[in-house]
């Protein structure tokens, strides 16, 4: 047997949120990974024979190389049935999808890309000055995000219902790229800070806490559990 290619390995981006979400997902599971950070706006060839969309995160899963961070966690929590993160019932399911589409859509493309494109990927890449208008209204978005999410959590223990599921990774692990850079007010909800704090102090988010950005220090609290 070729042990090399049973390995679990994840080509990934450190900021990426859609890597990240992936990363969370196989800590909660238990499942050992390799992390090789690529440099995907190089264009490396193999990241196309890897995922002909040329696109992060993929990982190399019992042999079977894996593309797109929802299809992939669905596929992991199926495979893998310790520590299930999608509920049974059918409409219960529909919800951590809206969810999961919500972060990776709509607060991503409303938030969390413009923000990160700003602050980090233009200071990392050397193309140019942050755009103050773009982050502003990155800020002005999380804003009511915070808002409607704050709302979910008044009547649910986790954001789709009462146990948590791929919708808390997945907002976590937006979360977490924009807490690296100190940008996200926690002081306007309570019940968001709390239930942040909650799932980053579950083992699965050691790794991503232990993160490190060069050139870019994480902001002060970023891997402190009570937001020191």
């Amino acid at each position: 047997m070729n042990t090399n290619t049973q390995t679990t390995r994840l080509y990934h981006s450190t900021l990426s949120p859609f890597c990240r979400k992936v990363r969370l997902v196989l800590a909660e599971k238990k499942i050992e990974v390799e992390l090789v950070e690529e440099k995907y706006w190089e264009n490396p060839p193999d990241l196309k024979r890897r995922n002909p969309a040329g696109k992060l995160p993929v990982l190399r899963f019992r042999g079977t190389m894996l593309a797109e961070s929802q299809a992939i966690v669905e596929y992991i929590d199926e495979v893998v049935s310790e520590s299930p993160l999608m509920p049974r019932g059918a409409l219960d399911r529909h919800e951590v999808r809206r969810l999961c589409a919500w972060f990776d859509d709509k607060f991503n493309s409303e938030v969390t890309q413009p923000i990160l494109n700003e602050r980090v990927w233009k200071k990392i890449l050397r193309s140019g000055y942050p755009d103050s208008r773009a982050v502003k209204d990155g800020l002005r978005a999380i804003k009511e995000h915070i808002d409607y999410l704050a709302g979910l959590l008044e009547d649910r223990r986790w954001l789709a219902g009462g146990a948590m599921s791929l919708a808390d990774f997945t907002a976590a692990a937006h979360f977490s790229c924009l807490d690296y850079i100190s940008d996200v007010d926690w002081d306007r909800s309570e019940v968001l800070r709390d239930w942040y704090a909650t799932i980053k102090s579950r083992p699965a988010f050691r790794g991503v806490l232990a993160d490190q950005v060069p050139g870019i220090q994480p902001a002060p609290h970023y891997a402190e559990l009570d937001f020191g």
